[in-house]
């Protein structure tokens, strides 16, 4: 049988409370890598659309050109 290990001032520990203390520290571990993985897929998302709004930076600053050109070429 487990007995309560005794503090040094004397006080012991109770083990079902370390025992739910345990329990939420594990439980708190698995939200966190939850966070992590969703956190990990907010920034791979956030990376796709910035290539998406520099894709279309690229193809507006052409088509300026383009019209530009024609306009002072044609005029």
């Amino acid at each position: 049988m487990l007995e309560p290990q005794v503090m040094a001032d004397g006080n012991e520990i109770d083990l079902v409370k370390y025992g739910v203390l345990w329990q939420k520290v594990q439980d708190m571990d698995k939200k966190m890598d939850k966070v992590e993985r969703q956190l990990e897929k907010l920034v791979a998302l956030a990376n796709q659309s910035k290539g998406g709004f520099w894709m279309g930076m690229t193809i507006a600053s052409m088509l300026g050109g383009v019209l530009t050109w024609a306009l002072g070429h044609f005029r």
